[in-house]
């Protein structure tokens, strides 16, 4: 048995690298596709990944456990997502990828300097410096995900990266003999798998898990 291995900084920084590793090679596809199964186009959903990476920096940054901090965010079109981060057109899909990345440096940043008891504001919990990584994290490969398989692009992000994520956000997940990226995917309602059928409704938990958890192949396996 052994401690769970905490998702830090530097994953959030690898995990936001290897995405704009992957979506470079589809500079020159339509990224008007819609993503994957989303109704969001292959660019809006990168534009929610950056949005929610600077979302988890700010948020953790000004400490405010009560709400929201009230960001103007705006849709491009007619109950489009409304985002605060948004990436000119013109600008291609080099651009895009640039706010990305640069989003993603914050909430390095701001995981790197928060103190113990930083805490932000988050509707599934208040997220301490750890679970703010774990959700940029989370986002980033899932997305990327969708993203991958609308333009086309292959993506398997690292699986003890994801078995640590589900370690800290949904520690109710078993990840069992299963690869942890499979079980990421069908946890977050992507996919289903021997057993498992597809989820319809699901969640993560920014509360520190309780549960130890013990090192296998994959990383961590909840006990």
């Amino acid at each position: 048995m052994g401690e769970r291995v905490p998702v830090r900084a530097d994953d959030v920084r690898d995990a936001v690298a290897a995405a704009v590793g992957a979506l470079s090679g589809g500079r020159d596809r339509d990224w008007s596709v819609p993503a994957g199964g989303l109704d969001w186009t292959c660019w809006e959903t990168v534009e929610h990944v950056a949005d929610d990476l600077f979302a988890y920096a700010a948020q953790l940054a000004a400490r405010d456990t009560t709400a929201y901090l009230p960001f103007l965010a705006t849709p491009r079109y007619p109950d489009g997502e409304p985002n605060t981060i948004q990436a000119q057109p013109d600008a291609g899909p080099d651009g895009l990828l640039a706010v990305l990345s640069a989003c993603g440096a914050l909430l390095v940043a701001a995981v790197t300097a928060a103190p113990p008891d930083a805490r932000g504001y988050h509707t599934y919990g208040l997220a301490d410096a750890e679970a703010s990584a774990a959700m940029g994290v989370l986002e980033t490969l899932v997305h990327v995900d969708d993203v991958a398989r609308g333009l086309g692009l292959e993506w398997r992000p690292d699986d003890d990266l994801c078995a640590r994520v589900l370690a800290r956000l949904m520690a109710d997940v078993e990840v069992g003999e299963q690869a942890p990226w499979e079980v990421l995917r069908w946890a977050t309602g992507r996919t289903e798998l021997p057993g498992r059928p597809r989820r319809t409704d699901w969640r993560w938990h920014n509360e520190r898990p309780e549960h130890s958890s013990c090192v296998t192949d994959y990383g961590l396996r909840l006990l």
